[in-house]
C-alpha cells in the first residue's frame, strides 16, 4: 500500500502553518514512518502536490487547518469525496486541497495514468485542526500548538489502521480514531 501524508499550509499565516508543523515533526523522526508511507511538507505548493499524486497512491492523508465551528485545537478526521471533484481555477500559489484534487482530476484525464483522480488516488483523508487565528503572523496559536503532538499521534494511528487493513469511518464531527 502506498500512502502519502501531506502537510499543507502557509507558515506566514499563523495557524495555517499547522499542517507544515505536523509534517516537520514526522520528517524529523523518519524511523517512525512505516514502509510504504511518504511524508511531505507541501506548504502552499499545491501544484507540486497535484503532480506528485500522478505517481499513484492508495491513500492521501492531508494534514491542514479545517474550520468546523469547534474549539480551536480540535482535531477532525474527514474523508474527501473524490466523486465530487470538479473543475477549478489554476492558482499555483494559493491552491486549497479541493483545488489540488480538482486539478489532479484534470491532469489524470490528460495523461495515460487513467481517467480521473480516482485512478491515481484511491482515498483522500483529511486530518484537520480547528484554527484560532489565520491572519498574517509567524507561529501557531497556543491551542493549535498544543494540538500538534496529538495530531502526530493521530497520524500514526490512522497509518497503523490503514496498513493493517482495518477500515474505519472518517468522522464528520470532532474526533479522530483512538
Amino acid at each position: 500500500m502506498r500512502i502519502l501524508v501531506a502537510g499543507v499550509g502557509n507558515v506566514l499565516c499563523s495557524d495555517d502553518g499547522f499542517g507544515s508543523e505536523v509534517a516537520a515533526r514526522l520528517l524529523a523522526r523518519p524511523d517512525d514512518v512505516p514502509a510504504g508511507v511518504e511524508v511531505v511538507d507541501v506548504g502552499i505548493r499545491g501544484l507540486h502536490l497535484a503532480y506528485r499524486l500522478l505517481d499513484g497512491y492508495d491513500v492521501l492523508l492531508i494534514v491542514d487547518t479545517t474550520h468546523r465551528d469547534s474549539a480551536p485545537g480540535a482535531l477532525y478526521l474527514l474523508e474527501h469525496d473524490l466523486g465530487g471533484v470538479g473543475g477549478s481555477d489554476l492558482d499555483p500559489h494559493g491552491m486549497s486541497p479541493d483545488a489540488v484534487l480538482a486539478l489532479l482530476d484534470g491532469l489524470a484525464r490528460d495523461t495515460s495514468a487513467g481517467t480521473g483522480a480516482r485512478d491515481v488516488v484511491g482515498r483522500v483523508l483529511v486530518l484537520g485542526c480547528e484554527p484560532a487565528e489565520l491572519g498574517p503572523g509567524m507561529g501557531l496559536s497556543p491551542p493549535v500548538h498544543a494540538a500538534v503532538d496529538e495530531a502526530v499521534a493521530a497520524v500514526g494511528r490512522v497509518l497503523d489502521r490503514l496498513l493493517a487493513g482495518q477500515d474505519f469511518a472518517a468522522r464528520k464531527k470532532e474526533g479522530v480514531p483512538q
